[in-house]
Order: C-alpha cells, then structure tokens, then sequence
C-alpha cells in the first residue's frame, strides 16, 4: 500500500507517540530515515520528567503528562515509566536571583522547597550554599516508553518503514505525492516530526522553514566509586552550567548543559565539551573521578521562541508541524500526542489536555 491518511516522517518519540494516538481512526505511515526508530534524540536522552524544566510553556504538557507515565493504561504498559528522582537545585553566592526567579515563575505549580544543599548531597564543595529542591522529579524509562507506542501504534494497525528518507513532497489535487528512496508515496495529510531535521524536511516539501535549530547536548558517564548512593536527587546548577544524576552505584551521567548550534547530524561529543564538564563537576563536589566510561552527544531542536510547534502550517494545507521539543519532548510526548491529535483531526481533545491553550504552539504564531 502506497497510500496514506497520513504520513508522519520522523520515527522517534514525537513521531510514535502522535503515530499511536492517530492509528485507529486513519491509515498512518511513519518514515524513518534510521534503520531503527529512536536513533538520533530518543535514543540518548538522559530523561526525567521536571515540571520546571522548559519554562513555562512548557510546563503545561509536562504536567498534563505526569499522571499518563506514572499510571497508564494497562493496555499500553504494564507498569508505570517513572521511578522518584527529585532534583536539588544548586547555586552559589550570586545566584540567588536566578533562584527567586525559578521560585516565582514556578511556585503556584510546582513544589520547590528551600533547602540546606549539604545535607542532601554529601560531599558538596562550601561554596554552593543555595538550594531548592523539587520533589516530584522522576526519571523516565525512555526505551521503554519509546517501545510501548511503537506497538501501540502497530496494534492500531500504523504501518512503520524505516531506512526509508523523504527526498521531496508536493501537493497535487489529490493531496501530498511524497518521492522517497524507494518510490513515490500519497498522503493527505504530511506530519512532520523529524526532529533536528524538521526545517529540512519542510523545505523538501516546498514549505518555509520556521527556524528550528538543533543544539548539540554533551553527555559523559563517569565512575565516581565515592559517591555516596545511587539514589541522589538530579543535581542541576542554578546557572545552567551543568547538571548530574546517578546511573547506579558509583556511576553517574553529567552534563556540561551545553547548547551548540549543529546542522542536522549524526551527532558526536567533542572533547572541550567533555572536559569542561568534568571540570564543572568537579567544582562542585569533592568526589574523585575514576574514568570516563562512555560519552555521547545529541541533537535538541528548538524554535526561536523555545516552545514546541504543534499544528497545522499557516501558508500550506495538510502540512502538519509536530516539532521543536527541546531537550523536553520525552517528558512532554503523553500530552503532547494527544493535543497534536485533537489538532489534527478536529476531534475533542482528551480530558488530560483539555485545559491546555493549544494555540501556544501553534506554528502560526511565526506569521
């Protein structure tokens, strides 16, 4: 069959996710470039569910989210995606507006509670004498949720091609006629939810770009045989300069928080970014690191204003942007999902987002 409902290119968590909310009630194709779904962004995340995290547009989705990956349906997943992390928020003698800041932006919907940082996070240098904490952090098991919408999606009846890239699409009288790497595919309507790739597919289908930008995020995992448990809340520095969980016993994934802008790519840790993490870590704590295990690195795409894009394209018919979700579009994929369904199908939307102003993320708010 070479004719859709809807094609969505892009195979990772927002491809998935949209594709299982959508199967059921029309003929979905996902696109994969990869030769597996959840290569690129999906695959290297070091995700949690932070309702701080993001900003306030994004807290909204992130909220709406919690109670799907902490208690879904039985049908969907056996057990709930999230295990209790909490977060500890750190600063030193100069950050203490990026603090209030955190607090009044957030304090009417997120618990965040002043704390002594020393006596959770042992090992602490002096310096760092401010402290939030946000409790109802969680890690998220991303492979896991990743895998439950891919099925639910084929239990629905979607159909998922991977190796398979969109080289070009245009729109005749009868809809989309996309040309892939092996042949000529028609849709109604043409979802794209291809990440660091999302401008560069729109522009292959003859639809201006809206400036999404991938950002390279470095990771390293370090054995700290020290540290004092594996159960440490996620330590994020107020200034944005790095952050840190545990990754079992004496092992944990740190990150210099970097944000380089980088074309659409396979995407690969750089050195200075790896150095720089480990010095920013070790300004932090008094704990010796042993080895770097692994590095890695991924792309985080954003829209200029930071905020996901969701909704239909302000220029072109049936052209659907489900893109632009950060370093938060695991956190946010329940939400997300089911507000880009509602969207795109005109249906009511369901309960959980039902109170969430869709038009936010709506790409015509870039004229």
């Amino acid at each position: 069959m070479n004719r859709f409902d809807i094609v969505i290119v892009g195979g990772g968590i927002a491809g998935a996710s949209l594709g299982a909310e959508l199967a059921g009630k029309a003929s979905v194709l996902i696109l994969e470039r990869e030769d597996s779904a959840g290569y690129h962004a999906t695959g290297r995340s070091v995700a949690f569910w932070e309702e701080t995290y993001g900003g306030r547009m994004v807290q909204p989705l992130t909220t709406a989210s919690g109670p799907l990956l902490r208690s879904p349906a039985p049908d969907f997943s056996p057990r709930s995606f999230l295990s209790p992390r909490r977060t500890l928020h750190i600063g030193r003698a100069g950050d203490e507006a990026a603090r209030d800041r955190l607090m009044e932006e957030f304090s009417d919907h997120v618990e965040l509670r002043p704390v002594d940082p020393a006596a959770l996070l042992p090992g602490l240098r002096p310096q760092w004498i401010l402290g939030l904490l946000e409790p109802a952090v969680c890690d998220i098991d991303v492979a896991a949720l990743h895998q439950a919408y891919l099925r639910r999606f084929r239990a629905r009846g979607g159909e998922l091609r991977v190796g398979l890239s969109l080289e070009s699409a245009g729109r005749g009288p009868a809809g989309w006629r996309i040309q892939t790497s092996e042949g000529a595919i028609d849709c109604g309507i043409l979802v794209n939810a291809a990440g660091a790739w999302a401008d560069d597919v729109a522009q292959r289908s003859g639809v201006a770009p809206i400036g999404i930008t991938p950002m390279r995020r470095t990771v390293v995992q370090l054995r700290v045989p020290a540290m004092p448990s594996a159960d440490l809340p996620l330590v994020m520095d107020l200034s944005a300069r790095f952050y840190f969980k545990a990754a079992g016993e004496g092992r944990l994934w740190l990150t210099p928080h970097d944000e380089e802008p980088s074309p659409p790519c396979d995407a690969a840790p750089e050195e200075l970014a790896v150095a720089e993490a480990i010095a920013r870590f070790q300004e932090a704590v008094d704990w010796p690191v042993e080895a770097v295990e692994r590095k890695w690195a991924g792309l985080r795409s954003f829209a200029p204003d930071r905020a996901p894009v969701l909704g239909f394209d302000a220029h072109t018919p049936a052209f659907f942007w489900f893109a632009g979700q950060g370093g938060f579009g695991i956190q946010t994929a329940p939400a997300a999902a089911l507000l880009g369904a509602s969207l795109l199908t005109g249906e009511a939307a369901d309960d959980a987002v039902a109170g969430i102003e869709a038009t936010a993320y709506s790409p015509r708010r870039f004229g």
